[in-house]
């Protein structure tokens, strides 16, 4: 028998990251050989002989290295017909490991530094996503509003009746939907529903970009000096901020840094800008931002898009516009109130830039926070053609739980049983650092994929668009479907609640609103026809997270007692939490069932 589990203490102490310079205890169960090496990897190959204590255990004890890192392991097995090889498990989510033929794949040790400290409000938070164009209109007369919009937006149209649907408007060539139907909700009208947020059990306000852009979604940044004359101006911003922290609210803006708008001061395609822009003249202040592989026409784009050129990160130019600690972009708005940023596509960021991002930032304001969106595990990614990793304690404070979404969604319809939720589970828990584990934005609901509701009914394939946008339109659940959609949601977060990390809501998910993805996904919310029922579910859950410190900072473990039950129990040890403080309370057990 060959057997190690990375998730089992009796194999692995501390189970889990470990600060720099600290040791770890590995154990291997062996009665197939006699001898037993544990080869580690840190840059260069160690090769440890491993002590037999008896009973066919093995073990070794290592001093992680000094700097910040991943750390890897794994065990050679000399048997009398050659060597056998073990590592982590085929998933790549550790626990119970493999036999290897050849080289195995590792079981990681994140190695971190151990001044990482994230913003205590995260973990104990709620956050709530606002798409602000979508969310609640002030009282200025639709005429004037009209008169904003058209200044501001010369392509835009305007739905007068808030309970429009949104408008449909593909692109020929991009195929893209062009975004330009706008409903006018403003900044100052989040400002009037923030005590029916704070009821319901929001802490922190996650608000999609707010920054001048041609479309409503606003992730085409025009200037990323002026709040979009639709949402409000300067004064709005400050006045949401101050009335937002007077109730014990903070406020996170949306940052877009690896691509502007091609309708942007800095390029400024159709001229709608003063001054020179890149497309206009190689003699524009942002000429050198961009890459022009033909000019005008023909230059680098995300993804395709021409609607949205690629910067160039590494320019010091352009860093210097962000990062400049007395004039840059990015601590500017920290200045302003902002508690910090929610960096679109971080991992399009280089490593360097986030650094230097995380320095500047946290000089501004030193609980500001940086969380990323990135996709995978945020430990150990690939991206562009290098290794990636978030957690060290030098670039964000946490990311996106999206692996821990899929999960979630993937249990509830079905498609995984409660043991492999559990790996999924353990799995974050074993690379993440306690700071970053515990901050991390747990979300179910986004405006980048199908509304939760229509997921947990069974429409949530790979990618954004999933089907065909007109096919899409026509998707509406009927009254059993939905009904059962939103149980599935309201055990979803009853799970959300009882784990480390920050409960996530997007706005209308708490009142059962549906749609497929964009932009389906990004209706106005319907204030009209709220599930108040639901609604009340959710403000008792997010509010017995919030008074719960037990469910903040507890220490957790979590069990399958069967293919579809977990049971997630937070605890104490010795009276202090997972980051050596003082908690009171008795431990919680939770139990989640599909």
């Amino acid at each position: 028998m060959l057997f190690h589990d990375s998730h089992d203490p009796a194999y692995r102490s501390p189970v889990g990251p470990v600060k720099t310079g600290e040791k770890i205890t590995l154990r291997f169960l062996c009665d197939e050989a006699d001898h037993v090496t544990l080869r580690t990897w840190d840059g260069s190959e160690g090769r440890i002989s491993m002590t037999d204590t008896g009973d066919n255990l093995f073990e070794a004890t290592v001093t992680v290295p000094d700097s910040p890192m991943l750390f890897w392991y794994d065990f050679i097995i000399h048997r009398a017909d050659g060597d056998a090889r073990y590592g982590t498990s085929l998933d790549q989510l550790g626990g119970v490991g493999s036999f290897y033929y050849g080289q195995p794949q590792s079981y990681q040790v994140t190695v971190y530094d151990p001044a990482y400290t994230t913003p205590e409000y995260l973990r104990h938070g709620v956050i709530y996503q606002i798409f602000p164009d979508r969310f609640f209109r002030d009282a200025l007369p639709d005429e004037a509003r009209q008169q904003k919009i058209a200044a501001a937006h010369p392509e835009a149209t305007f739905h007068q009746d808030w309970n429009d649907r949104p408008t449909l408007d593909i692109d020929p060539v991009t195929k893209d939907n062009r975004a330009l139907d706008f409903f006018g909700g403003t900044l100052s009208g989040i400002a009037e529903k923030l005590d029916w947020l704070r009821e319901l059990g929001v802490t922190i306000l996650y608000i999609n970009p707010v920054f001048r852009s041609r479309t409503n979604h606003r992730y085409d940044t025009g200037n990323y000096e002026e709040i979009d004359p639709i949402l409000g101006d300067e004064d709005s911003f400050r006045q949401l901020i101050a009335a937002a922290n007077e109730r014990g609210m903070q406020v996170m803006m949306d940052g877009v840094f690896s691509h502007t708008g091609s309708d942007s001061k800095y390029f400024n395609r159709f001229g709608r800008y003063p001054g020179l822009g890149a497309y206009q003249s190689k003699e524009s202040p942002y000429y050198h931002w961009y890459t022009f592989f033909d000019f005008p026409d023909h230059y680098n784009t995300w993804w395709g898009f021409d609607t949205l050129p690629t910067v160039i990160k590494d320019h010091p130019d352009y860093q210097n516009y962000l990062l400049n600690e007395e004039t840059g972009i990015i601590p500017h708005w920290v200045r302003k109130g902002a508690c910090g940023w929610r960096l679109d596509v971080a991992d399009e960021l280089p490593v360097p830039f986030l650094q230097k991002m995380r320095r500047v930032v946290k000089n501004a304001r030193p609980d500001a926070v940086l969380l990323g969106e990135v996709w995978e595990d945020a430990s150990n990614k690939v991206s562009y053609g290098q290794a990636r990793s978030y957690v060290l304690g030098d670039t964000l404070d946490s990311v996106m739980n999206y692996p821990l979404r899929r999960g979630i969604i993937d249990f509830f319809t079905g498609s995984i049983d409660a043991y492999q939720l559990r790996r999924i589970i353990l799995n974050q828990q074993e690379v993440y650092p306690a700071p970053f584990y515990y901050s991390l934005m747990n979300l179910l609901g986004s405006h980048d994929r199908v509304r939760i509701v229509n997921a947990m009914a069974g429409f949530d394939r790979e990618g954004a668009i999933q089907m065909d946008r007109e096919e899409a339109s026509h998707i509406h659940l009927d009254d059993a479907a939905l009904a059962a959609a939103r149980q599935k949601v309201l055990e979803a977060y009853r799970l959300l609640c009882a784990l480390p990390g920050v409960p996530t809501v997007y706005y209308g998910d708490e009142i059962g609103m549906q749609g497929m993805a964009d932009p389906w996904n990004r209706a106005p919310m319907d204030w009209e026809h709220q599930d108040e029922a639901l609604r009340n579910q959710f403000k008792t859950l997010l509010n017995q997270r919030l008074h719960t410190p037990m469910l903040q900072t507890g220490f957790m473990t979590v069990t399958a007692e069967d293919e579809n039950t977990l049971l997630i129990r937070r605890y104490s040890e010795n009276g202090l939490d997972a980051f050596h403080s003082p908690i009171s309370g008795d431990e919680v057990l939770v139990r989640v069932q599909r």
